[in-house]
């Protein structure tokens, strides 16, 4: 943790996060009110539980993110486990003749199939 507990730039995340959550209750009201017409709808209602938790998300990251922080700077420094590369597996074409009782444009298909297959093994 740094030696000094304000900063210019934690002063300002801290005003951003006030002034998102003042503007969105300020919007929680505006459709209170909006709710409270002869026109109002429930929709207006769910904005005015929704608006207040999106004005403190902002905080909430800030939050989340220092925790994150923390965490990474206690943790202790592990060396990566290397990953053993996976074995190549090689897959020859299948080399059968069409049977005389497939049907033509289901062996040319096949054809095309096993062409675009060599292509993609070059």
């Amino acid at each position: 943790m740094p030696g000094t507990l304000l900063t210019p730039k934690r002063l300002a995340i801290g005003a951003v996060c006030v002034v998102a959550l003042v503007v969105c209750c300020g919007l929680a009201y505006w459709q209170w009110e909006r709710f409270s017409e002869a026109g109002g709808t429930f929709q207006n209602l769910g904005y005015v539980f929704q608006w207040p938790l999106f004005g403190l998300f902002p905080a909430f990251m800030v939050w989340r993110m220092r925790r994150l922080a923390a965490q990474r700077a206690t943790a202790p420094d592990e060396e990566p486990v290397p990953v053993a590369a996976a074995p190549v597996v090689t897959v020859e074409p299948v080399k059968t003749p069409a049977h005389d009782d497939e049907d033509d444009e289901l062996a040319a298909y096949n054809r095309y199939l096993r062409e675009l297959n060599a292509r993609d093994q070059r």
